[in-house]
């Protein structure tokens, strides 16, 4: 990833959970620009042009941030932070960087091709961890399974990286494996097993034949030896 890409940022002088909430309902990504010892500092960026940045160009984009005054800085995104259930972006940390330094990034992995028949692939790790130049980060690895036969694992050492970049995750991580598919025949025998040993629930009246409450039938009273699950004064 060769390319440099421009972002307007705008500083803040708000901070706090507070200051976070109203720069978010403004339309902006709250975040902060810090590394190379200076001081941190505190920026807003426009949520639909940082959301187009990282739909774009990966999250390992370097970003050339214009709008602070003096030289734009260049920078990678440390950490994206984004609400689990409405998806909105909360925070954004944010490391300076200069040309030539090494920088180590999680680089997705991406599976080609197609293994061999009656095969059946797992992916172990959808990352690994790389170093490589700030302005020369891969986009992904790539790792081929054409014709990869059952028994075949894929480590992390044996990968080859992009140019320019050294693996820094342990090299005998397991990243794709190839597995034997399981036929029809075993799919159909573990349906069988899993239904295997089901019991019916007890007819009230056979219960009452054999000595059984329709109270204990329904379940409505505790099984002897264990406690209620009511709900206390403390919940």
């Amino acid at each position: 990833m060769a390319d440099e890409i421009r972002i307007a940022a705008e500083s803040r002088t708000e901070f706090g959970k507070g200051a976070a909430r109203r720069v978010r309902r403004a339309g902006k990504v709250p975040g902060v620009l810090y590394g190379h010892g200076t001081d941190p500092v505190h920026l807003a960026f426009d949520t639909v042009e940082f959301a187009a940045v990282l739909r774009e160009n990966g999250r390992n984009a370097l970003l050339t941030i214009t709008g602070l005054g003096g030289q734009p800085p260049m920078a990678l995104a440390k950490s994206i932070v984004r609400d689990p259930i409405k998806g909105f972006f909360e925070h954004v940390d944010l490391v300076l960087v200069r040309r030539g330094e090494k920088v180590q990034v999680d680089v997705r992995v991406v599976i080609m091709g197609e293994a061999a028949s009656g095969t059946l692939v797992f992916q172990n790790e959808d990352t690994l961890t790389v170093e490589a130049d700030a302005t020369n980060i891969p986009e992904e690895i790539t790792v081929v399974i054409e014709d990869a036969e059952i028994g075949t694992q894929f480590l992390a050492g044996d990968i080859r990286l992009p140019d320019g970049a050294e693996l820094i995750s342990d090299p005998e991580l397991l990243v794709v494996n190839v597995a034997e598919a399981p036929t029809e025949e075993a799919m159909e025998e573990e349906i069988d097993t899993e239904g295997a040993g089901v019991e019916e629930d007890v007819p009230e009246d056979e219960a009452a034949e054999t000595g059984e409450s329709s109270e204990a039938a329904d379940g409505d009273q505790p099984a002897e030896g264990t406690e209620s699950s009511g709900s206390s004064d403390e919940s």
